[in-house]
């Protein structure tokens, strides 16, 4: 078949509304049309499922597309049909007859795209249909649940490679994923065996969120104080224990706000119905742990809290980046508290997740698991840029100033900290290396403290050389080093601090040791813009209405509800904040406002003119 290169605009603007592509988009769409595979890194919110449905509304088979989220196969099946795209998803969520039903609706070829859970690839029921069925296209989304050293393998995800081989025919492969290390990456090509693909990271930023870390004395009434003070906004505060889910969830829900919460604790029954109530905007807030958001495609989300440090980089990016996914600002608070380092050290101690695995290679998962804990607990103490931080984690490299997170917005002094770096590093040689940061700390600082005098640290050269200087700013100062390597803290239960090169570097007055400190802890900037900011129409700021922005957004819950679907699949916050600074009252001016495609006009499109038109009189 001969691609048409100008129809993938026409079904951009007829089945989702929009007039150009996104960063990437084009290009991986063009490569995939030409019959090659493509590997996509590209963060929450950029759009992958474009990269994958528009070609599939090109190509002349069925598209598979492989997901492990039930949920997310709901909420992208519901919008495509929403759309006017006729597609289904097979899933345990179906009853025997519903799936049978629907196997027999995909041979008629009444299907473009089939959603498919892993599990169900080599089953009998879904072979028998694939290998007599015309597949121009699987795409994978997730991806890095295929490789042992993703933040979430799956072995389900391993029969993606058999199930592909056993087609009668060899379709082009597409993989996706918004979070991905350089270690990652290769796995999944490696695995996939995909055929020299294109491979697109479309960078790991996204601008519209704003990072900040809190270390607050009660974690309850910081949380509480800063829900109240976002009104009526979406937001959803991760915990990280079941236990901590129910008492902040009920202590929220007692103090008046409208709340409901999800853990695997909880029914399939009540864990759907909380998920809806959430998404369906009947309730604001989600309380949950991290088995909630994967794939929930609730565009106006507003504030993400972790009420928790969570264990690794790629889990807070991935679950921060569940705000704002309607490029308008969100903010991602971080709570961070000593004991979520322990509790998430037992967590990776007590690993069960891969017990079909050797020994060794166990202690080996383990090991990585640790060391990725130790640079999220790093991303909580550095006086860094936490955009930097977390980019440079994925590989990307900045200017180590955003202007939009709570360092960046601090004001800092840089101080030569180099004479007391080198009591503590002096410390640790002394002991010979045999020691915590907590008794490393305390010795400097002169404590009196049992452990202290049972290891006779004491006696210790550098006992109380530093006693003028508080805990708080030496454990700073300490954190410091390790981050930059002046120190290395292993990644055993009981993490024991040792030397590097550098260390001897200092040790020795070959180099000096400079720290961001902070002046105070005001931040001077603005708070971020609300959803209602209506972003710009080409190279034109628009600003919405905030009055008519509430009036619509009430006549998309009344028509989500009457249609039990989320309010987001009808328009999207961002859509609706154009429409209302737009104030179109004609087809042909609706449907230039982005996200109103020809499918959604004629569903909603004559409604909401008339509620523009009603609100201009």
């Amino acid at each position: 078949m001969q691609y048409n290169k100008n129809k993938k605009f026409q079904i951009l603007k007829q089945y989702f509304g929009y007039d150009t592509f996104r960063d990437g988009q084009e290009n991986i769409i063009d490569e995939i049309m030409s019959g090659r595979d493509a590997f996509a890194i590209m963060p929450t919110g950029a759009g992958k499922s474009i990269c994958y449905q528009v070609p599939a509304l090109m190509m002349d088979g069925i598209t598979l597309i492989i997901s492990p989220l039930i949920s997310l196969m709901k909420d992208q099946v519901s919008a495509l049909n929403q759309a006017g795209v006729m597609a289904a998803f097979l899933n345990s969520s179906l009853t025997q007859g519903q799936y049978l039903k629907a196997l027999d609706f995909a041979r008629a070829g009444k299907y473009k795209m089939i959603y498919v859970a892993p599990e169900r690839l080599l089953t009998d029921s879904f072979l028998s249909f694939a290998m007599n069925a015309n597949i121009s296209f699987v795409g994978v989304d997730e991806v890095h649940c295929v490789s042992q050293w993703g933040q979430d393998f799956r072995p389900s995800y391993l029969k993606i490679t058999e199930f592909i081989e056993m087609l009668p025919k060899r379709p082009v492969v597409g993989a996706f994923t918004a979070t991905a290390t350089e270690v990652v990456k290769q796995d999944v090509i490696k695995i996939l065996r995909l055929r020299n693909p294109l491979v697109m990271t479309t960078g790991f930023d996204r601008e519209n969120l704003r990072f900040s870390v809190s270390t607050p004395g009660d974690k309850y009434a910081a949380t509480k104080e800063y829900i109240k003070s976002h009104g009526s906004e979406s937001g959803i505060v991760y915990c990280i224990t079941r236990k901590l889910v129910e008492e902040v969830s009920g202590k929220l829900e007692k103090d008046g706000f409208s709340v409901t919460r999800y853990h695997a604790g909880l029914s399939d029954a009540e864990r759907r119905k909380n998920q809806e109530d959430f998404i369906y905007d009947n309730r604001q807030i989600m309380v949950a742990t991290n088995a909630f958001g994967m794939g929930i495609d609730k565009s106006n989300v507003r504030y993400v809290i972790h009420y928790n440090m969570p264990k690794n980089i790629e889990s807070y990016y991935q679950e921060a980046g569940r705000g704002g996914r309607d490029g308008e600002p969100a903010e991602c608070l971080l709570l961070y508290g000593g004991q979520d380092v322990v509790m998430n050290q037992f967590f990776i101690d007590n690993n069960s997740d891969n017990e079909e695995m050797d020994a060794e290679g166990l202690e080996e998962i383990k090991e990585r698991d640790r060391e990725r804990l130790k640079k999220m607990t790093y991303y909580c103490f550095t006086n860094e840029c936490l955009r930097d931080y977390i980019l440079r984690y994925f590989g990307e490299y900045g200017s180590n100033y955003c202007g939009n997170c709570s360092n960046c917005l601090t004001k800092f002094e840089t101080m030569d900290i180099t004479e007391t770096a080198r009591k503590l590093i002096g410390c640790v040689q002394e002991s010979r290396e045999r020691y915590g940061v907590s008794v490393i700390v305390d010795t400097v600082h002169g404590s009196a403290a049992a452990k202290i005098l049972q290891y006779r640290m004491n006696q210790n050269r550098y006992y109380g050389s530093v006693q003028d200087m508080s805990i708080p700013r030496l454990r700073q100062i300490m954190n410091h080093l390790l981050v930059n390597g002046w120190l290395y803290q292993t990644n055993e239960e009981y993490a024991i601090v040792k030397l590097t090169e550098k260390s001897f570097e200092v040790l020795e007055g070959r180099e000096q040791v400079f720290m961001k400190l902070a002046k105070e802890r005001e931040k001077t900037a603005k708070p971020a813009k609300t959803a209602k900011s209506g972003g710009k129409k080409g190279n034109v700021e628009i600003t919405a209405n905030p009055e008519l922005f509430e009036v619509l957004r009430g006549l998309r819950t009344q028509i989500a509800r009457e249609g039990k679907i989320p309010p987001y699949v009808v328009f999207t916050d961002k859509t609706l904040a154009e429409m209302s600074a737009l104030m179109p009252v004609t087809k042909e001016e609706m449907l230039d406002v982005s996200g109103v495609a020809e499918a959604k006009y004629q569903k909603y499109g004559e409604i909401f003119l008339e509620a523009i038109a009603e609100y201009k009189k």
